[in-house]
């Protein structure tokens, strides 16, 4: 583990996170069903413009523009070979940012779902798993990230997974979260308190929820994490509220306003580590920064 990191977080009582990165390659133009992690090398200067807008508004932790950056989504865009160069070009652009902004700003590589269903129910096994998770963990690590950032899981065994590949190639601490958006539990029924159970064991350096079906989601999945009393801080980064088809554009409902008083409720309930998911841009961010400034 990092022992810098380890002490930072110990001593703060709320870190701010960043918000989302899909939906600001959206707004920055990027063509549908192009891979995101493509701009790392094409567009690199967008993707660094993300960062440092996150950065401005007050976001502490920033993750790499690499949620879909293992080998079982990129080969979806016949991108396989190239996991090794993105995913390094992913950390090195959000790293430059970090430095370059003169403050303490932690860079966590983002590791997103296989998108594929662990076996018995699909054809992905656990080694063949955490071979694909090492791989891009050693890539984000390769390309200067502070942690691992194992999130948006759903299965306990793709997470554990994610967890054990991370394992297998570095001693970089890591963070996991799952997505609970079915009354509470993850779309294959895994509930907060068996998310705890099984992940605690593993040390993660901080764990938590993110995306979902909104704040209030989040917020009931909090207080139902905190209840357990987990060994680590607990992390909160939701959708901004419920996304909505405004014309052919994908919209969200929560205004920085709505996010900034659910930081300080989430705040309230457990959650250390706050910051947005989908929908959540510069604004919302900063909208939280100065509402958790307040406490």
């Amino acid at each position: 583990m990092d022992t810098n990191l380890a002490v930072w977080i110990d001593n703060q009582s709320w870190i701010l996170l960043d918000g989302a990165m899909g939906t600001m390659l959206i707004a920055a133009g990027i063509k549908q069903g192009t891979a995101s992690e493509l701009w790392n090398v094409d567009q690199p200067e967008q993707v660094a413009a993300i960062h440092r807008a996150y950065i401005e508004a007050g976001a502490q932790i920033v993750l790499t523009n690499s949620f879909g950056g293992s080998r079982f989504r990129l080969e979806h865009h016949g991108l396989d070979s190239r996991v090794q160069e993105l995913n390094v070009a992913a950390a090195r652009l959000a790293r430059q940012e970090a430095d370059a902004s003169g403050d303490e700003i932690w860079v966590a590589g983002s590791i997103g779902p296989s998108g594929k269903l662990m076996e018995p129910m699909g054809p992905l096994t656990p080694e063949l798993a955490k071979d694909g998770f090492a791989e891009q963990a050693q890539a984000l690590v390769e390309g200067g990230v502070d942690l691992l950032w194992v999130e948006t899981m759903s299965d306990l065994a793709e997470a554990t997974a994610a967890v054990e590949g991370i394992h297998s190639t570095t001693y970089l601490p890591f963070a996991v979260t799952m997505t609970f958006e079915s009354r509470g539990h993850t779309m294959m029924g895994v509930s907060p308190s068996a998310a705890i159970d099984a992940l605690v064991p593993y040390s993660p350096i901080a764990l938590g929820a993110n995306c979902g079906n909104g704040p209030a989601e989040i917020e009931g999945v909090i207080e139902a994490m905190a209840a357990l009393e987990p060994p680590m801080p607990l992390i909160a980064k939701s959708n901004a509220g419920m996304p909505k088809l405004a014309g052919d554009q994908i919209v969200y409902d929560a205004s920085p306003g709505i996010m900034a008083e659910h930081a300080v409720l989430v705040r309230s309930l457990g959650a250390r580590l706050i910051g947005g998911c989908c929908g959540n841009t510069p604004e919302h961010i900063a909208a939280m920064y100065a509402a958790l400034s307040e406490e």
